[in-house]
């Protein structure tokens, strides 16, 4: 077998098996790390070797692994889960929300339906009766949808949230209440009668017609019912809460309506209302105690006068809510209505989506599309919709992508010469790409990392155009052996000269994504380790799978079948092959002549006894003068590599039978070698290049300080769409944000109630929370607690002043007064729980407004089951719930008097609204100051957390761009050593972590230019642009060091052979990641296809533009240093002997060199593999004729070869 050629004629990309390095560098003196190189390369060309040799078996067990990793997406989940797709893993809002499911359950209490009203005409005002009515219209419309489903009918009143039902022990009257009791629901046509006609609740009573919220005045109806039953603590009950005659004292939108009441203020003088005073100060429910909505609620866009009247609006809301899952399968469970389907909370989820749908479908077409004014119709399930469709792997997109990366592949590695084409492999090479995706992504599923909408919608396609950039290295590297190198070697060279190459960048890359798993955004965790296992599973493929692939086509080739369509023979009948450039001897080339080319046809036939070709070759030769190369003489130097000597361009070759058109023997590395590298090396194209590069990088440090924070549901969701169109309504006009400061466990609420009172006043004062009106007390459990007690103490002063109660007995008193008659005997002792000296001497309420700490738990228990429609507006949510306990007045065993105590509270909150949150800097100002709030009350032994969306999604900005800078320069870091450690070269490391970080800051001023907002989804592509940019930087850098000669020389050697590389990789990644530019979500084509687009485009010009130009002015020194013979020939320019031909030095020319090329055509009859080069054995081999056994007997020249290896 023929060794490798010296080690000091090796092209930039090559470096011999690890068998001969070892002698080489002790020969040269070379640098230790070329050891530690040789080894890793000598374990790649065994490796190759081994595959080349199994290729079929290889193959086989790769596509059997890689296809049953792929049948792991069969259990692949998708998470659309908003909570466990944002929500950091670890942080405290993680913690807080752990907490509160562990309290409360996994449900929220109700979940919301709303409808916008916009005009048409932006700028418009909608306070009018007409445009309230047309609300009315959209919003009834919507009240009445019904859905069939379990053979059952589901409307509103059935599914929706009623707010503290009451507990009667009068069963009609219970009944009654049941059926009646209104749905909650925010709107502004609650300031009207009209805002009766949403509640479809209804009831009958003998004698009367069916009694609606429409037609139902509450006082009248105890009135008439007083005689038959007992109702006073009901009557009572309302009086508390101020229901008063509920809807049918408030004016009609339509005073011409029929059904409009004649108790309605505007209903005799048939005027329309003031709308704009009448929405003034917000509406009520039924309730005017207990159910205010305020402006901010139900109006946006709001104008008023300098004395802050009310004067318009652009914008009208309201809001249905709806039960839980939950609460709706318990409400449920064990009625007669849904005893015979099987009841589950699985189908009470089923049919608040299906009702949910329907409402949003009926409520946009409740109006005329050519009206004055629109709707905007939203609910939960719409944004569930929005995030599944989100999530969903468009399979058109998929199959567009990877077909056109098939046909790219195919076209640009397809050659005129069959024998040198590689379509089938650029097919073969995308299609196992495509496999070690699905491979991966099924690892992953059997992993248990769950999918989300980056791994479906964006994966597939960056993983396809990173894997290809290997593909196009090793095929261009299959394609460039060097001369001389055995068949049954070919692919263990190639993986020897780019092993390290795609090693190097697969690492890095895997080490980018890992490292973007820092992110603590489960959904880019996700996605991050996604990558890098897909990363891993492509640097399988193509270090194990893909070799088996080109020794297969090697065997194509060989058998001269065509490509693509392999059943076929190729017509050319014969191939050219050229041999290795030989040393002339006894001869001195002529001044002024470098190139000597000799043309000759030869014959050749293999001698059984030798097992030799024997090729004779009849003398033909004359001399050209040499190509115009504008290296000029330095590339034709000796300080070259091999490569140089095999034809300075491959289309020099002379073809025997098949001869390509000129136009196809232009390519990527001719460009790079005669076009591209001479005018980037000039001094003057370096100064602008330079220039360019550091005005590219200031412009881009202005670029980062416009980049803000933040990403908006507005940003996710499909322009163009009405989902898009309600949330920018919602954005612009209702800002608001229902947000809960919860109180935990650990310690006395009792005696905490100070440290409680200064936490709401400190959380109220913020300036983002919503402040009450100015009439109505804070709207919190503690307070609406305080002030009940209040109530019923100032109820039994007036008892007890009246006599009508005394200290033996509560009978003829209030109800109220009874009630604060048994709160006040309490002492709190298990052994005397009753004093009743403490009658006259305590009150429910000391001097300060703090309930006494022995009465706090038992007066709490008394008030939740007393007053459900406090308990209801303060949204307490108390953990662990007080016991329900019945007061009754006309109680004579003395049992009523014993009152349980709440058990000690682990959870409780305070509801607040925020407002005026637009920017993601609003939200981070308002979290800052709630946490420093509830700081504030941990000093004081409060122990408090805010709880709400807000701080679900937006807290993440808090920390994210420190988190950011932390993971670029930990990865700057893992980069620099991954590069110093498998190039053993530091300086080269730092150069390339240069231009990486070079690379990361103008990719992040480029996205404030862009518009683009800082979120944790740029964060992972910021992050994982270091390891992409690898892709760009690494062969270059590579190339670079192993080449010889200068530095601008070593940079063009560089930029010859892995331009066409690099560049395929680039367009092939653009290819990949072009059908993200076609999604139907703004959100994928501007923070993927846009990011990803730049990222890529940098890459390809700090690659191949800005890396060569440093390398050339800051490159290390070379690793192999040629060494020449001192001999007299060489150093004495003596007239040469006859017939014999050397090297030597013109006169004229003492520091350079000539160069000789013996370029041969040779026609083997069976032609040879192409590639297969024919050279002598020795080391340094020498040629002329008198080395040839027939040169002295016969004018034909020989040369000799070992047989090619029969197959």
């Amino acid at each position: 077998m023929a060794g490798p050629p010296p080690l000091g004629e090796l092209p930039p990309d090559y470096t011999p098996p690890a068998r001969s390095a070892a002698p080489q560098i002790l020969a040269g003196s070379l640098k230790a790390p070329l050891w530690l190189r040789a080894y890793f390369q000598g374990l790649l060309f065994s490796l190759g070797c081994r595959i080349q040799r199994h290729c079929g078996k290889v193959l086989f067990l790769g596509l059997l692994a890689f296809g049953a990793l792929a049948l792991g997406l069969r259990v692949a989940i998708i998470e659309t889960d908003l909570e466990q797709l944002w929500v950091e893993v670890g942080s405290r809002v993680s913690q807080e929300l752990r907490y509160t499911k562990e309290k409360l359950g996994e449900e929220a209490a109700y979940t919301s339906q709303m409808l916008i009203q916009t005009p048409r005409q932006e700028g418009e005002n909608v306070l009018t009766p007409e445009a309230l009515r047309l609300h009315l219209q959209a919003a009834l419309t919507a009240s009445k949808v019904q859905v069939s489903l379990y053979g059952k009918s589901w409307d509103l009143n059935k599914i929706c949230y009623k707010s503290g039902v009451p507990l009667i022990e009068n069963g009609m009257i219970e009944r009654m209440i049941e059926k009646l009791f209104p749905c909650v629901i925010l709107t502004p046509l609650d300031c009207f009668w009209e805002g009766a006609k949403l509640q479809g609740g209804s009831a009958y009573l003998p004698g009367r017609p069916d009694i609606q919220w429409t037609n139902l005045d509450p006082e009248q109806l105890l009135e008439e019912l007083g005689p038959f039953a007992s109702l006073e603590g009901f009557r009572e009950l309302l009086d508390k809460a101020q229901v008063g005659q509920a809807y049918v004292g408030r004016p009609c939108l339509n005073p011409e309506d029929l059904h409009c009441p004649s108790s309605a203020p505007n209903h005799h003088s048939r005027q329309a209302p003031n709308v704009a005073q009448e929405l003034s100060g917000g509406c009520h429910g039924f309730s005017h105690k207990f159910m205010h909505w305020q402006e901010e609620l139900l109006l946006g866009g709001m104008a008023r006068d300098p004395q802050g009247q009310l004067l318009r609006a652009e914008a009208l809301q309201s809001t249905f809510l709806l039960m839980s899952p939950r609460q709706l399968y318990e409400h449920f469970r064990g009625d007669y209505q849904t005893h015979d389907i099987g009841w589950s909370e699985e189908q009470a989820g089923t049919v608040l989506q299906a009702w949910q749908r329907r409402f949003v479908q009926l409520a946009q077409e409740a109006l005329p599309e050519n009206g004055s004014q629109q709707i905007h119709a939203f609910s939960s399930t719409t944004l569930d919709d929005i995030l599944h469709a989100f999530s969903e792997v468009s399979a058109a997109r998929v199959v567009g992508g990877y077909l056109l990366m098939l046909a790219y592949a195919c076209v640009t590695m397809l050659r005129w010469d069959c024998a040198q084409s590689q379509g089938a492999v650029g097919l073969a090479g995308v299609l196992l790409v495509a496999l070690a995706v699905a491979s991966g992504l099924g690892l992953c599923a059997l992993l248990g990392i769950a999918f989300n909408a980056a791994t479906t919608q964006v994966l597939p396609f960056l993983a396809l155009g990173i894997g290809v950039d290997d593909i196009f290295l090793l095929a261009h590297a299959f394609t460039e052996a060097p001369p001389g190198t055995p068949l049954q070697e070919r692919m263990g060279e190639c993986l020897q000269r780019t092993g390290p190459s795609v090693a190097l960048t697969s690492i890095n890359n895997m080490v980018a994504f890992f490292m973007a798993a820092l992110v603590p955004i489960p959904a880019l965790r996700a996605f991050s380790l996604q990558a890098a296992i897909v990363v891993g599973c492509n640097f399988a493929a193509v270090m194990l799978v893909f070799p088996a692939v080109l020794s297969l086509d090697l065997r194509r080739r060989h058998c001269q079948r065509l490509d693509v369509l392999c059943c076929f023979s190729s017509p050319c009948s014969a191939r050219v092959i050229q041999i290795l450039p030989q040393e002339l001897a006894d001869r001195t080339v002529p001044v002024g002549i470098a190139h000597l080319t000799a043309t000759v046809q030869a014959f050749a036939h293999c001698e059984a006894g030798s097992q030799h070709v024997v090729a004779s070759l009849p003398p033909h030769a004359h001399l050209v003068p040499p190509p115009s190369d504008p290296l000029s003489s330095e590339l034709f130097s000796p300080g070259g590599s091999t490569r140089d000597l095999l034809g300075q361009v491959e289309g020099t070759r002379q073809k025997a039978a098949c001869k390509s058109p000129a136009c196809a023997r232009w390519n990527l590395a001719y460009f790079a070698r005669y076009q591209f590298a001479p005018l980037l090396l000039q001094s003057h194209a370096k100064a602008v290049v330079l220039g360019l590069f550091g005005a590219l990088l200031g412009l881009s440090l202005y670029g980062a300080t416009l980049v803000q924070d933040g990403l908006a549901l507005t940003d996710v969701v499909p322009r163009g769409t009405k989902e898009h169109a309600f949330l920018s309504a919602q954005l612009r006009y209702f800002s608001l944000y229902e947000v809960a400061l919860v109180t935990q466990g650990g310690f006395d609420y009792a005696h905490s109630q100070r440290a409680l009172f200064d936490l709401h006043q400190r959380f109220s004062s913020l300036k983002a929370v919503l402040p009450p009106p100015a009439t109505q007390a804070p709207r919190t459990w503690l307070h609406y607690y305080r002030n009940w007690l209040q109530g019923i103490q100032a109820s039994f002063d007036q008892d007890w002043a009246s006599g009508r109660i005394t200290r033996h007995s509560y009978r003829n008193g209030s109800e109220d007064g009874a009630l604060a008659y048994k709160l006040l005997i309490q002492t709190g002792d298990a052994r005397e729980p009753l004093d009743f000296s403490q009658l006259t001497t305590r009150k429910l309420v000391d001097k300060e407004g703090l309930i006494p700490p022995e009465l706090f738990y038992v007066g709490l228990t008394v008030w939740v089951s007393s007053d459900p429609l406090g308990l209801a507006a303060s949204q307490a949510n108390f953990y662990p719930p007080p016991p329900e306990w019945l007061h009754d007045k006309y109680d004579t065993t003395g049992e009523n008097l014993r009152i349980p105590a709440a058990q000690p509270l682990e959870f409780a909150q305070f509801p607040f609204l925020l407002h005026g949150l637009q920017k993601t800097s609003d939200f981070v100002e308002a979290i800052e100051g709630a946490r420093a709030a509830c700081a504030e009350a941990g000093q004081a032994g409060v122990r408090a957390y805010p709880s709400g969306s807000p701080f679900l999604f937006w807290e993440q900005y808090l920390g994210l761009r420190r988190c950011f800078l932390l993971a670029v320069c930990i990865l700057l870091v893992c980069t620099f050593l991954v590069c110093a450690l498998l190039l053993l070269n530091p300086w080269t490391a730092g150069l390339i972590v240069l231009v990486l970080a070079m690379m990361t800051v103008e990719l992040f001023g480029i996205m404030g230019f862009l518009g683009i907002k800082l979120s944790a989804i740029p964060v992972v592509i910021l992050v994982a642009s270091v390891g992409i940019g690898v892709e760009f930087t690494v062969h270059v850098a590579l190339g670079f060091l192993t080449t010889q000669g200068s530095r601008n020389l070593r940079a063009a050697r560089a930029l010859e052979h892995t331009f066409a590389p690099v560049t395929d990789g680039a367009v092939s990644t653009l290819l990949g990641l072009l059908m993200l530019a076609g999604s139907n979500f703004d959100f994928i084509v501007r923070y993927f296809f846009m990011v990803l687009t730049v990222l890529t485009l940098l890459g390809l010009l700090h690659g191949l533009v800005l890396l060569p130009v440093l390398l050339s002015l800051l490159g290390p020194p070379p690793e192999v240093v040629q060494m020449y013979k001192e001999s007299p020939q060489v150093l004495n320019p003596s007239a040469p002997r006859a017939g014999g031909l050397r090297w030597g030095l013109p006169p004229t020319l003492p520091q350079s060199f000539a160069r000789v090329t013996t370029s041969m055509t040779i026609a083997l009859h069976p032609p040879p593999l192409p590639g297969a080069y024919t050279h002598p054995a020795s080391e340094e081999p020498t040629w002329s004729p008198a080395a040839t056994p027939a040169a002295s007997n016969s004018s034909n020249l020989t040369s000799r070869a070992p047989c090619p290896a029969s197959e």
